[in-house]
């Protein structure tokens, strides 16, 4: 959304993340390079990108081939410092997307949290011997120079059509793409045409060393529940409570009207923290339901949210990948960039 009153303002964020990168391209802040082969994930702008779905891939992916870690800051979480997620995490002590992460992939790949970037993948890189470190929402954390940098962009809201904040959604000016080495459009219609496609890459305009590449969100055929699975299909059979917590709910609104159209949506902010009078006021408004009712939510959200008793045994969440157009020369670039290290 953008916000025309607030450019004046814009005007000072602009000069000061400019200046900030500007020193970093001088050398005058320093930046840290590593031996091991790290790839950035990030975007340009606040809000969901698909950012989490992207780190999923990439590490489901090189976790085949070699020792695999995430490091993440872990938003929202209430500790400080540097820790391994294991089986005694929980959202609260390392972050909704980081327990998101191990919950379903378990021990495929090492996932870590620190707020200080430099110090947590130091730290990581040494104590789990990794071939390879994965940094999610790292594009703007330059005290680390990953030797790869992948970067965001939502085909229904790109970087090319937006502001820098307060007016618009950028968090730094948008020749900050000239830092990454492959441009995702994500979230990408499934009609998507090859003219669609060139119309977007010159929208990009790519540098000499920048491949861009278009991906989509895919749905699974079943929503998951603690003990349970259903088709999605069967949504049709019911009435639907929504409950998200994401920065962008539209896809999954969209996708669920396919199936459903008795569809009552709770929305909150990114990665809300749910609070008792937010679980009574889910409950009253499941009470209002038909007979044969259902609560569904995001799987970043379902962490959160199966924490709570009434809860626990009645909500559903909907697992998401992406499916990235030309994924062998994708996988490919990846590959050759972590051997070469």
């Amino acid at each position: 959304m953008k916000r025309w009153y607030l450019y004046p303002f814009s005007l000072g964020y602009h000069l000061g993340t400019s200046i900030r990168n500007r020193m970093y391209d001088w050398g005058l802040f320093s930046s840290s390079k590593f031996r091991t082969p790290i790839i950035g994930v990030g975007n340009l702008s606040v809000g969901g990108s698909g950012k989490s779905p992207m780190v999923m891939y990439l590490a489901e992916y090189l976790s085949k081939y070699y020792r695999t870690g995430v490091l993440s800051r872990g938003y929202g979480r209430i500790t400080k410092g540097y820790s391994i997620v294991n089986y005694d995490s929980n959202y609260k002590l390392v972050g909704d997307e980081p327990m998101q992460l191990f919950e379903r992939f378990r021990n495929r790949f090492v996932i870590g949290v620190c707020e200080d970037r430099v110090f947590g993948a130091k730290k990581i890189i040494e104590d789990m011997d990794l071939e390879v470190l994965l940094l999610d929402d790292s594009y703007q954390h330059r005290a680390i120079k990953p030797g790869m940098n992948l970067l965001l962009t939502d085909y229904n809201d790109p970087y090319f059509k937006d502001f820098i904040l307060p007016a618009g959604d950028l968090r730094e000016s948008r020749h900050g793409m000239k830092r990454a080495n492959i441009i995702m459009v994500t979230k990408c219609p499934d009609d998507l045409t090859e003219e669609k496609k060139q119309f977007y890459i010159s929208r990009i305009r790519p540098q000499h060393y920048q491949k861009v590449f278009f991906s989509a969100i895919s749905y699974d055929e079943n929503i998951l529940g603690l003990d349970s699975m259903m088709p999605v299909k069967n949504l049709d059979y019911y009435d639907v409570l929504l409950i998200t917590g994401i920065a962008n709910p539209s896809q999954l609104l969209k996708e669920i009207s396919k199936y459903n159209k008795k569809i009552k949506h709770l929305q909150y902010k990114d990665h809300h923290n749910f609070t008792d009078d937010d679980i009574k006021k889910i409950s009253a408004e499941y009470k209002k339901l038909g007979e044969y009712k259902v609560i569904l939510t995001t799987e970043k959200d379902y962490v959160r949210l199966k924490t709570f008793d009434y809860l626990r045994d009645k909500i559903y969440y909907w697992p998401i990948n992406v499916e990235i157009d030309k994924r062998e020369d994708f996988n490919k670039i990846i590959q050759n960039y972590v051997r070469k290290v």
